[in-house]
């Protein structure tokens, strides 16, 4: 393939997305039932719109009303396979098979039916009637099948697996035996309890999420994502390397508003990757830097992924803590990343953009100022204690209007007053459509945490792995007792190998889930087991987020960097490869901010000091790390350097002054010794005076 540079069409991307996103995999419909879950859409986002202003409901009805909806609509959208979505066989209802039809109704009719029971179910919990049962199990089928539509077996898989748990106790060996459970006695605790169905999960996605995604499409659609990779490009794309900085600093902007890493990647990517290889990238390089830098929107600030409103839930923070928290990781996840292609950039000799291909910072603000008030209003606000939804239904409010001002100037009082209306329709159909997926996978990861409350099987898992952990930990610390560094003590080299297998596992497990669904798993699985090493846990919620998301950038499963390798022309796991190695500095820092919490700035164990060594040595340990692997800082490196970088990087990671001071000063030594070999060699290209 030569390395011209190929922009691919709206429709080429939108089957890309629709290629390794599921969630964007829609059936083509007939115009009847296109308008009539059009208009469903369009009220449920109105509901949403209404109770963040004024009020919620009650958590049961207002969760089951979410659902039920959500699911009859899951069933309109998505074929039951992938090859049915734009044809339909055998006995149909307007396009739509009867099958789809009947699953649609009854998994709406089941999600209703405990709200509508509700005053009841308090004389009757812990002993369900046989109407319970049925409802139950018909919600749980239908939940299964619609989590398959929309996002594929991994998931359901699970859920299937954790009820067989449940029901088949009394086999398990081991530790991971128990009683057992009889089918009703699961129905009662899955479905008519809050420890189920109709749970946390689902009630922050119904309370939080929904907002939030129909705040990024409002959004986007005043023009606020093309603002974000327009000023990137105006002020880094004349640097080194610029397209491929630019696609940072935008997939790190346009990140702030979006919660899916795939979307993010064909949104931006679709502008960077074809500018990087025009310049001289690689094409697998230049999809692994879009599908790293995308990745890392989901652990940016304010949004993050949806992640940050569970958190509030599960720890029971203000919403403005978390935020705060997530600053640092979130830099220093960009940072590797900026480093890396920096090096890269020089190592190959590659030029930015000439000036006539950049817009002019000053112009671009001018022109999209106005589409930045919802952004920097909802900011404000999180940050000033108000309610997440409540922040969420003002900023959506000034996207409403941003949206009227900019259409009535573009095209006039009446025309643009039409153009708006079905703008702002199409936004809110489009706002509901993106939270179909999730909805139906918070409400199966509630079976999930509802067999793990009803079994106890996190603690089990938790009790298993620090035993592994502890074995390990013993045997290393006998090889390195005698080494000064408290970071070889037995304490620690335990943590660290809790850590590693923590990681492992949750990467294991974002393969092919979304980050939501597999943040609230681990929570409820991995969490447990750092908690029992002491880990706070605002820091064990951050390091298993952080390492679920890595899964995007992980092969074989690197859903996000095989999205960008589709629009590069590139070999796929060879961009997930080079992805990983990007996000080596999400990989480290995890790790840093359990052993120095203070780089979350909110623990409860924060000092300046400590900040400062551990940030210090974050930053310098990322820098040395990006040289060895680039093989290059001032100039190639020889096969020594490389080693003592990557020394230096693990030694200024540890957050300890001593180890910290002995990887600077190797870092030092190889930075002086190519500062002299590039003087010498600058000096005998000039020749002798």
């Amino acid at each position: 393939m030569s390395e011209e540079t190929r922009h691919l069409s709206e429709e080429e991307l939108k089957r890309l997305e629709e290629q390794y996103d599921p969630e964007a995999r829609f059936r083509t419909t007939l115009r009847p039932v296109a308008i009539l879950a059009g208009v469903i859409m369009f009220l449920l986002s109105s509901y949403h719109f209404y109770t963040a202003g004024f009020g919620i409901p009650r958590a049961t009805l207002h969760r089951g009303v979410h659902m039920g909806v959500s699911l009859f609509l899951v069933y309109l959208s998505f074929a039951a396979f992938n090859s049915g979505r734009n044809k339909t066989t055998g006995f149909v209802i307007l396009g739509v098979p009867v099958t789809d039809w009947i699953f649609a109704l009854a998994a709406a009719v089941s999600a209703f039916y405990v709200p509508y029971v509700y005053d009841q179910l308090q004389f009757r919990i812990g002993n369900p009637n046989q109407l319970d049962i049925i409802m139950g199990t018909v919600l749980l089928v239908a939940l299964l099948e619609a989590v398959r539509r929309s996002m594929g077996w991994p998931l359901p898989v699970i859920a299937l697996l954790f009820i067989g748990y449940a029901y088949f106790g009394q086999s398990m060996p081991g530790i991971f035996i128990h009683p057992g459970a009889d089918w009703a006695g699961i129905v009662n605790h899955l479905y008519l309890s809050s420890q189920g169905i109709y749970g946390t999960a689902l009630g922050v996605i119904a309370t939080y999420v929904f907002h939030f995604v129909l705040f990024g499409v409002m959004a986007q659609k005043i023009g606020l994502g093309q603002l974000f990779i327009d000023l990137a490009t105006a002020l880094t794309g004349r640097f080194s390397g610029g397209p491929a900085k630019v696609s940072v600093i935008s997939s790190a902007l346009l990140g702030s508003i979006s919660g899916s890493s795939i979307a993010n990647t064909v949104t931006t990517g679709a502008l960077t990757i074809p500018a990087m290889i025009k310049i001289g990238f690689k094409r697998h390089f230049a999809a692994a830097v879009e599908a790293a830098s995308s990745t890392g929107g989901q652990i940016t600030p304010p949004v993050m992924g949806a992640v940050a409103f569970l958190m509030v839930e599960y720890l029971g923070i203000p919403l403005r803590t978390i935020l705060i928290a997530a600053i640092v990781p979130a830099f220093m996840h960009f940072f590797g990343v900026l480093v890396q292609v920096h090096l890269e950039s020089k190592r190959l000799g590659i030029r930015g953009l000439r000036k006539e291909e950049l817009p002019k910072a000053f112009k671009v603000l001018r022109e999209g100022w106005l589409a930045c008030l919802p952004l920097i209003l909802l900011v404000w606000m999180l940050m000033s204690g108000r309610t997440p939804f409540l922040s969420a239904f003002w900023a959506i409010v000034a996207c409403i209007v941003v949206y009227a001002i900019q259409r009535v100037m573009a095209s006039g009082l009446v025309e643009g007053a039409k153009q708006w209306a079905a703008g702002i329709y199409d936004g809110f159909v489009a706002g509901a459509k993106s939270s179909l997926s999730v909805t139906a996978a918070a409400a199966l990861v509630g079976v999930v945490i509802g067999v793990v409350t009803l079994t106890g099987v996190g603690f089990k898992i938790a009790f298993m792995v620090t035993g592994v952990a502890q074995e390990w930990a013993g045997s290393v610390h006998g090889f390195l007792s005698f080494l000064p560094f408290e970071v070889f003590s037995m304490q620690t080299l335990a943590l660290l190998f809790t850590l590693i297998m923590t990681g492992v596992v949750c990467i294991l497990m974002g393969c092919g889930i979304p980050t939501t669904a597999n943040y609230i798993i681990m929570v409820a699985v991995a969490a447990p087991v750092l908690a029992m090493m002491n880990v706070e846990p605002l820091v064990a919620h951050f390091f298993v987020f952080y390492y679920g998301v890595l899964a995007d950038v992980t092969p074989p499963v690197a859903l996000a960097a095989y999205a960008a390798s589709g629009i590069a022309g590139a070999n796929a796991f060879k961009a997930g490869n080079t992805a990983f190695r990007l996000s080596m500095g999400k990989a480290l820092v995890p790790f840093m901010f359990v052993f120095s919490p203070s780089l979350l700035l909110v623990t409860d164990d924060f000092t300046l000091s400590a900040f400062l060594l551990a940030f210090t040595g974050a930053v310098l340990g990322i820098l040395s790390l990006s040289a060895a692997i680039t093989n290059w800082l001032r100039g190639p490196l020889m096969a020594i350097e490389r080693v003592l970088l990557t020394l230096a990087a693990f030694l200024m990671i540890a957050p300890e002054l001593i180890s910290t001071l002995i990887g600077a000063a190797l870092l030092g030594g190889v930075t002086l010794r190519q500062v002299l070999a590039s003087r010498n060699a600058a000096a005998a290209q000039m020749g002798p005076a």
